[in-house]
């Protein structure tokens, strides 16, 4: 009985159980290529070609501020330069959003979507937040400051 046990024991430790032997071997290992290639993110031509209800005033962009630094400044940086530092410990490479060429070809609906249902490794804000809120994020990306670029070194 003591050597069953102490068998049995190693197989489920092994992850190996008398059934699955009996089955017919180990289980067969996933296709690697189809998991490789993820999905395209479609941002649907209905969301991008939706205007943005929710005028820029002072007030838009300083609460769009306050949502953003709850939810979006740990990978996105406090500036929106991307390097976040959970950004940093996921060794995530962001784009910087006061680079004007990252959002130069982003209507404001598609930038309302991919806060709204996310994009790769960025969660969707999804419901947590009303559409206003999310409108006021919107704002307030577009009106950060332009990235300050260093000077060229003279040569």
């Amino acid at each position: 009985m003591w050597q069953k046990l102490v068998v049995l024991s190693a197989l489920v430790l092994l992850g190996i159980s008398p059934a699955r032997r009996q089955a017919g071997g180990p289980p067969q290992q996933a296709d690697k290529s189809a998991q490789a290639t993820p999905p395209t993110f479609v941002i649907p031509p209905e969301a991008v070609k939706q205007p943005n209800p929710v005028k820029p005033t002072q007030e838009s962009i300083a609460e769009g501020k306050h949502v953003y630094g709850i939810d979006c400044a740990m990978c996105h940086g406090a500036n929106g330069s991307g390097n976040g530092d959970l950004a940093a410990d996921m060794k995530l490479k962001l784009k910087d959003l006061r680079d004007p060429a990252t959002a130069k070809d982003l209507t404001d609906g598609a930038i309302f979507y991919i806060i709204q249902k996310g994009k790769g490794d960025m969660p969707a804000e999804g419901d947590r937040q009303p559409p206003a809120k999310i409108w006021d994020m919107v704002n307030y990306v577009r009106s950060l400051p332009p990235k300050a670029h260093s000077p060229k070194p003279r040569t």
